[in-house]
């Protein structure tokens, strides 16, 4: 397994988990795409930046909302 992919496997649980799956979303800004945690009310580091489009197109595959709208809960 190469190292990308690795890192790519690394972030499997965003796609995967049925339990938690409305837990993570995609989430369109005025100028980039996050991977958001609705639970802990932030964007998920996703460390290499060249593995999001992977891990992007790996979530939209497997069916994880998406949204241009802010997707978490009021922040205090």
């Amino acid at each position: 397994m190469s190292g990308k992919t690795a890192v790519v496997e690394s972030h499997a649980h965003l796609w995967q988990d049925d339990v938690f799956r409305h837990r993570w979303v995609i989430w369109n800004t005025a100028g980039e795409t996050l991977v958001f945690d609705r639970q802990a009310n932030c964007p998920v580091d996703i460390g290499d930046e060249t593995v999001l489009p992977e891990v992007l197109r790996r979530m939209r595959e497997a069916g994880v909302p998406e949204t241009d709208d802010y997707p978490g809960r009021p922040c205090a």
